[in-house]
């Protein structure tokens, strides 16, 4: 498995953007195919945010994580206007899950803040507080958010991230 920025494999936009709708569209219902495309689109760049991450076996598409500048909505929840960057969109295909392809790609995308001279981390997450605390993530607050509950979390990053 290696691990690659989005930039160098565009041809993945689309089916990355098909995998994001069917994993989020639940917690997301108004969020669209075209709104996840147009997103990851804009995700080209290896040395800034917004970026995104792929996990791949050969020419196989496993799995993403991306960086942001924003990933909650300020408006609908102000306590999180001050929080930026956020990790987002980490994702393993199901077939893929349980093998350490979401624990790279974390531990990938935290070094590429890093390097991009970010002190702090932002994550939500609805389920996957666990997972992430394993990963030295600790909680900063937890939220509703369109009536499901989540969990901000944050990591303090240093140069040996």
């Amino acid at each position: 498995m290696q691990i690659a920025f989005l930039a160098d494999y565009p041809h993945f936009v689309e089916p990355l953007a098909r995998y994001h709708i069917d994993e989020w569209s639940r917690l997301l219902p108004w969020w669209h195919y075209d709104d996840a495309l147009a997103e990851l689109e804009d995700h080209a760049s290896r040395k800034s945010i917004p970026t995104t991450l792929l996990a791949l076996d050969n020419d196989r598409l496993l799995g993403s994580a991306s960086l942001v500048e924003e990933d909650l909505p300020k408006a609908e929840l102000p306590a999180v206007a001050s929080l930026s960057p956020w990790l987002a969109s980490v994702f393993v295909v199901p077939e893929a899950r349980g093998r350490g392809i979401g624990r790279a790609l974390v531990e990938r995308a935290v070094m590429q803040a890093a390097a991009l001279g970010i002190e702090t981390l932002y994550l939500f997450t609805a389920g996957q507080e666990t997972f992430y605390r394993q990963l030295r993530w600790s909680v900063w607050e937890q939220v509703l958010y369109h009536e499901r509950e989540g969990t901000i979390m944050y990591r303090q990053l240093t140069i040996d991230d």
